[in-house]
């Protein structure tokens, strides 16, 4: 399953999710101002920063702040070998 790092005041998570959702795919959403763990975690991921969305697929792909176009484009991807 797909995991997404967001905070419920970020615009770019909100068009994430519609995207997401327009796709019909399956995703855990992580609210970071209700887990400050999953907060370190996305500190960690982004070198550093909060940044978010923060997407996570289940073959390793990381998207960090991805454009709409950008998502899209990672979902309708099939996973090839050794992706």
């Amino acid at each position: 399953m797909i995991i997404v790092y967001g905070t419920r005041s970020c615009g770019d998570c909100h068009l994430a999710k519609a995207v997401l959702d327009a796709e019909g795919a399956s995703y855990r959403w992580i609210d970071l101002d209700r887990d400050p763990a999953a907060a370190a975690t996305v500190v960690s991921i982004s070198g550093g920063y909060r940044s978010v969305p923060i997407i996570l697929f289940p073959d390793g792909r990381v998207l960090v702040e991805p454009s709409p176009r950008d998502l899209t484009a990672h979902l309708r991807r099939a996973p090839g070998p050794g992706s």
